[in-house]
């Protein structure tokens, strides 16, 4: 059997991926371009990945493919019609970052609502000594406790950055999906969030029907200048209209973990907001505690294992 892990970089290396308990022949790369991919799994039976992308193109060069072993939650980067077309199984990995991603969530949240990151870079500027007394208030300070959560998608990981934020003693709003009302009464309409949130977190996949699902309409319905908080996927949020709505004072600040293109270029929108008090940017490391990309790179061989005793879990399409 062999078997082709394309981009094992993406995963720490710190991070031990134990050898499957059959017969087999793994090659490993750190990176694989574009286009040295159909090159790389043409004998290949299991392609593993993780933001490498899979084309029908590639598929249909690799006529022993017969799995593929996605070590992530989300697919988006493999052509799952090609796949399904061809009768290839596609696995991913599932509820491995119900710690690691909130918990992000929140450090990203504590660090905007009390202005941890601003006031550090004041000191540092020396700020302290200039104020003349044992404290100054440039940035704004905010408790959580009583504060209006907005949680858009309710998976695993929306559900469990909700239970955070009970126990911190917010009040949480699930929203409804954009558009839709029937629902029931545990969603929020979509604008109602939008209107009442004091925080709002995007947890839910990039889809056509989510992407670009926040922007500059949005934005002017965000009564309670908001923080937003993405640490879901890039594309989720029209990238160019985020810096007008903190000019504008739309949302009173935002933290990212993700963007439509990572690594970001130079002329991303984002880059220019980089020395802004009230914007965070961490690079799409929300999932990687190294408790959560062992659990990950642990299933992540239990789905192969699966898969070639006759089982097969965590199907995806």
């Amino acid at each position: 059997m062999n078997i082709v892990f394309l981009d094992r970089a993406t995963l720490p290396p710190q991070t031990t991926l134990r050898q499957p308990c059959f017969a087999h022949r793994l090659q490993v790369f750190d990176y694989t371009a574009p286009g040295e991919v159909a090159a790389r799994i043409a004998d290949a039976d299991i392609v593993v990945l993780n933001k490498s992308k899979l084309s029908a193109e590639a598929i249909a060069d690799a006529p022993r493919l017969k799995m593929v072993a996605v070590a992530a939650t989300g697919t988006d980067n493999v052509d799952i019609a090609a796949c399904r077309a061809r009768g290839i199984v596609v696995s991913n990995i599932r509820n491995y970052a119900i710690h690691t991603v909130p918990e992000h969530t929140f450090a990203l949240i504590f660090a905007l609502r009390r202005s941890i990151a601003a006031y550090q870079d004041a000191v540092r500027r020396g700020r302290w000594q200039a104020s003349g007394q044992f404290c100054f208030f440039d940035y704004p300070i905010k408790d959580l406790a009583g504060a209006t959560l907005g949680v858009i998608g309710d998976g695993v990981l929306g559900q469990a950055t909700a239970a955070m934020g009970r126990a911190l003693g917010m009040q949480v709003l699930f929203a409804a999906h954009k558009g839709r009302s029937d629902m029931g009464p545990l969603y929020t309409a979509f604008d109602e969030v939008l209107a009442r949130a004091d925080i709002i977190s995007l947890h839910c996949p990039l889809t056509p029907d989510t992407r670009g699902m926040i922007g500059a309409a949005e934005f002017a319905k965000m009564a309670r200048k908001p923080l937003l908080i993405n640490t879901a996927r890039g594309g989720l949020v029209d990238e160019a209209a985020l810096g007008p709505a903190l000019e504008a004072g739309h949302i009173s600040g935002a933290g990212f973990d993700v963007v439509s293109v990572e690594p970001p270029p130079p002329d991303h929108p984002f880059m220019a907001l980089l020395e802004r008090p009230n914007f965070l940017l961490t690079p799409h490391v929300a999932w990687a505690s190294d408790e959560a990309t062992q659990g990950l790179a642990d299933q992540l061989v239990d789905n192969i294992e699966a898969y070639v005793a006759g089982q097969p879990v965590n199907l995806v399409g």
